[in-house]
């Protein structure tokens, strides 16, 4: 569905002239030169001509992002963030965002992260364990 929507983007642009240097010709040529870069999503077909999945799923980041204005200090802004961006991927993840953060509470304090930090990935919201533990 995609490849024939960028292949009619391609005829169209292909289709136009315009004089060398003027702004109409500068941007045929960006876009010609885009060309390999614009393609490679069709490599994976998981992939989609739009990236509207990923707007909406940071939509939530910036309406947030004006409330930390807020936020009383630097540090405290930092760690809001730092929460949003666990239960984000958590969300990204398909787990249940509460049990997610259940579990990292109760795992956490019982690893040595600090001096181990490969010991985070099992705690990770990909990591098979956690799936397990924390699906929706």
């Amino acid at each position: 569905m995609e490849k024939p929507v960028l292949e009619a983007f391609w005829c169209w642009i292909d289709s136009i002239t315009a004089l060398k240097g003027s702004a109409l010709g500068k941007a045929l040529v960006y876009a010609n030169n885009q060309r390999p870069y614009m393609e490679n999503y069709l490599l994976d077909g998981r992939c989609s001509i739009s990236n509207n999945a990923a707007e909406n799923t940071i939509r939530p980041f910036t309406v947030g992002r004006k409330n930390w204005l807020f936020a009383d200090t630097p540090k405290g802004a930092s760690a809001s963030a730092a929460v949003y961006s666990i239960v984000e991927t958590a969300k990204g993840n398909g787990l249940n965002v509460y049990t997610y953060l259940q579990y990292l509470l109760m795992y956490m304090p019982d690893t040595q992260w600090q001096s181990e930090p490969e010991l985070l990935e099992g705690l990770m919201p990909w990591s098979p364990d956690v799936k397990e533990e924390c699906k929706q």
